[in-house]
């Protein structure tokens, strides 16, 4: 019987008119309703014809979590007084739970993805729901733009909405052709903040790790909050570790402890949802309760500030979740959750001065996340570059050129980018195309089941209790009796039916294991260094922690690792043994044989090599390396060390200036002597001598100078004004002949005030006033000028006021362009 109570108290009823009408209209909509509205679950029924008097329809509702899509099937089920697999059924990896008239059906969007891959038309379906888009879930964003492709193309008559747990809708509208946005309110009661930072400084998070100190004042926290006010506690936690660390600490408290994330068991998240009559409860949930599950009874929340989010280091081939401080906008629908039902407090375990250096929004998972697999999507649907996607936001060029690389190795992509028979089999797996390509061609080396019991590790982190060693993880897998062992064997299961008829294989499962995790992660294999550090194929440096059994071992397929903040090496919390064999037929795609002629920062090396990406198997040094060979690498040194490296005079320095003048003066056919002209030059002014060097000692014996005069005009016979446009030296009044520095960015001529008496033009090269530097007696500056007329006129009086009584024996004529220049004093003029 349909629970018409429960179904009239969802504040969006409000907002189901204008909604129907939009759909009716436009066919596409934009539905923005706070938590615990009911927009996950009256929605989808009125648009099925399920409740109210709409026509009959089949309703596809997309949600980012199996949690979240379970919970939203069993709470629509519940409304209707049915049981789940009825009219309301759910669908996501490795689990069906659907009857002949369901017509709501709740997936995840990644479950999406895969049927429109193979049913573009989504035949028999009439709307799709893709519920909490706010979240910008890289899944969710494509199956958004692959809806509306094929509302553009084949089906103008599906339905689309985009519902949004927040009022920033803008963007959708816009991304769905301005699509009308409804808006329902929620009922919201005035939720207390209460400021709650650590007495003490705390470690930031960094890599999956949180400051222990953290996780222990949070606890206190909840502490506090049980004693201070009254309702359920939920309280924010970025990840499954954390969760259990803060329930550990809170033994004893006056309250029923439970957790809630993506891995805890059906009956935990139905019991949370479910509420309680019977005393207090403290639910520490991940990210899924902020806005996909709504948890009754809650009046207080515990915010630690922390979230976690993909991110992924292309260069060094790394890609893992990590912790960052949670988003204004993060913080706003947590705090939320404490005023559903009535009056609430949110608790904040940090500084109110710093909210507002908090970013406004999470990054959208496209802009920060391992691309890999969204490419192999966007290749199937025709699209390999994705630009022809409607997105809210374009792939980077970066992330997607990465990702191409990882589909070319895998065999997923040809060459040009279009996908392969075999990348149309990988995207069906439901794997990342590492994972992918891993259970492929393990299952040809191993057999399928061993395979896949391995990738079904890999797909899903084992708890930290598990330990680093990745065969002893699916030793205690086999045998677990935990959730994470029931899950493993579910995947297990569902990766073994995609192998129908693979061969049994052979081996121990121990050389299963690292073979089928370097199949998965080829730069990551690595070998020994000593002291628990290992060298990836990657070039990155991989350290194990102390008491690591896999610490002696000769190589490794380092499987989960991630790089600290400012650390050189990576943290290895997952690997298998391997050895060299393994490691080659793994990363064979890296080998790399032949001659190496390259600059290593010091010198030329020169050697045979043999090499697994940067992981070198064997060296010998080479006696007669390619002369051409060895050009370049001296090239590239002079290009990374500098043209320091050849021998320069002061006089060879002063040359090159001189010609910067003339080509910044008077351009060609003066030489472009800055260091990119002549490093791509090389051949016209290095030659002969550089094609004799072998080594940087060499190279210090090359004359600069002699090699730059071959750059001078000389066919044009310009190069014999040199001098002339710009000279060494300029010969002053005095008769002394003073050096011109060509360096700034005009020439300067520094000479004695008293040996330029006389002259009333500024001297030039190549028609430029020189600057003149005026000096004392004593050689110390008294002035500058480019004008000596004017200097003369106005200037020089109180210079000769400031320096006749410093320097009485000089002389210091009232008027200076009346009388003969000298080097010498008062006394020695009157001698001579």
């Amino acid at each position: 019987m349909i629970r018409t109570d429960a179904l009239d108290r969802l504040p969006v009823r409000t907002a189901v008119p204008a909604l129907r009408q939009a759909l009716d209209d436009r066919g596409v909509a934009v539905l923005c309703a706070p938590p615990g509205t009911g927009k996950t679950t009256l929605v989808p029924l009125v648009l099925a014809g399920l409740v109210g008097d709409g026509p009959a329809r089949r309703v596809v509702v997309a949600e980012p979590r199996r949690i979240a899509a379970r919970a939203a099937a069993r709470r629509m089920a519940w409304l209707l007084g049915e049981r789940t697999g009825e009219r309301v059924g759910f669908t996501v990896r490795g689990e069906r739970v659907v009857g002949r008239g369901t017509v709501v059906e709740v997936v995840t969007t990644g479950v999406l993805l895969q049927r429109l891959q193979r049913d573009q038309e989504l035949a028999g379906v009439d709307a799709v729901i893709i519920d909490e888009c706010h979240e910008r879930h890289l899944d969710a964003d494509t199956v958004a733009a692959f809806l509306l492709d094929v509302r553009e193309a084949i089906r103008p008559d599906l339905r689309l909405v985009a519902a949004s747990a927040t009022t920033d809708a803008e963007g959708w509208a816009r991304l769905l052709g301005d699509a009308p946005v409804v808006e329902a309110q929620g009922v919201s009661h005035p939720v207390e903040v209460v400021w709650a930072p650590p007495v003490r400084p705390v470690g930031p998070p960094h890599g999956m790790r949180v400051d222990p100190a953290l996780l222990t004042h949070v606890a206190s926290v909840v502490r506090r909050a049980l004693a201070e006010r009254d309702g359920d506690v939920l309280c924010f936690l970025p990840g499954v570790g954390e969760i259990g660390r803060v329930a550990g600490q809170l033994a004893g408290v006056p309250a029923e402890v439970l957790q809630v994330h993506g891995r805890a068991p059906a009956a935990v998240q139905d019991a949370v949802l479910a509420g309680s009559s019977e005393g207090r409860r403290v639910v520490l949930a991940t990210s899924v309760a902020e806005s996909s599950l709504t948890v009754p009874g809650v009046r207080i929340v515990v915010d630690s500030g922390l979230a976690r989010e993909p991110r992924t280091d292309h260069a060094r081939g790394l890609s893992a979740l990590t912790t960052v401080r949670a988003s204004q906008a993060t913080g706003k629908q947590r705090a939320g959750r404490a005023g559903r039902e009535a009056p609430g407090a949110v608790y904040r375990c940090w500084e109110q001065a710093e909210g507002g250096r908090l970013a406004r929004f999470p990054s959208p998972e496209i802009k920060v996340a391992d691309l890999a697999a969204f490419a192999l999507q966007a290749a199937c649907w025709g699209d390999p570059d994705a630009s022809g996607l409607a997105l809210l936001d374009p792939p980077p060029a970066g992330a997607m050129g990465a990702a191409r690389e990882v589909l070319t190795a895998v065999g997923a992509v040809d060459a040009v980018g279009r996908v392969t028979d075999r990348g149309v089999r990988m995207s069906r797996l439901g794997l990342h195309p590492r994972l992918a390509r891993a259970l492929l061609d393990g299952a040809d080396e191993v057999g399928g089941r061993r395979a896949a019991e391995v990738v079904a590790l890999l797909s899903e982190e084992p708890p930290r209790e598990y330990g680093d060693d990745l065969a002893a993880a699916l030793r205690t897998a086999r045998r677990g009796g935990d959730g994470y062992a029931a899950r493993w064997r579910q995947e297990v299961r569902r990766l073994s039916s995609s192998l129908e008829g693979a061969r049994e294989g052979s081996g121990t499962d121990d050389a299963a294991v690292g073979l089928v995790a370097a199949l998965a992660f080829p730069e990551r294999v690595a070998r020994a260094r000593g002291e628990g550090a290992f060298l990836m194929a990657s070039g990155t440096g991989a350290e194990l922690r102390d008491g690591s059994r896999l610490r002696s071992a000769p190589w490794l397929a380092v499987a989960v690792a991630d790089r600290p903040a400012h650390a050189a090496s990576a943290r290895v919390r997952l690997a298998a043994v391997i050895d060299e064999d393994t490691a080659r037929l793994a990363a064979g795609h890296l080998r790399f044989a032949g001659e190496e002629v390259r600059w290593d920062g010091q010198d030329v090396v020169a050697r045979s090599v043999e090499r697994l990406g940067a992981v070198e198997l064997s060296v010998r040094a080479l006696k007669q390396p390619d002369p051409a060979l060895v050009r370049a690498a001296l090239v590239d040194g002079l290009r990374r060390e500098g043209l320091g490296l050849l021998r320069w005079t002061r006089e060879t320095g002063q040359l090159r200036e001189r010609l910067t003048f003339l080509h910044r003066e008077l351009g060609v056919p003066w030489p472009d002597v800055s260091d990119d002209a002549l490093l791509s030059r090389t051949e016209e002014w290095l030659e002969p001598e550089l094609s004799r060097a072998r080594r940087r000692s060499d190279l210090a014996r090359i004359d600069a100078g002699q090699a730059l005069r071959r750059l001078l005009p000389w066919a044009t016979g310009e190069a014999a004004r040199l001098d002339e446009l710009a000279p060494e030296r300029i010969e002053v009044p005095s008769g002394s002949r003073i050096r011109v520095e060509y360096g700034g960015a005009q020439p300067v001529l520094a000479v004695k005030l008293q040996e330029l008496f006389g002259l009333t033009e500024t001297p030039e090269v190549a028609g430029v006033p020189v600057l003149v530097h005026l000096l004392s007696p004593a050689g110390r500056p008294a002035a500058v000028t480019a004008d000596l007329a004017s200097f003369w006129q106005d200037g020089y009086r109180a210079v000769r006021a400031e320096l006749r009584g410093r320097y009485p024996k000089h002389p210091w004529p009232e008027d200076p362009t009346t009388v003969a220049a000298t080097r010498y004093t008062s006394a020695r003029l009157r001698r001579e």
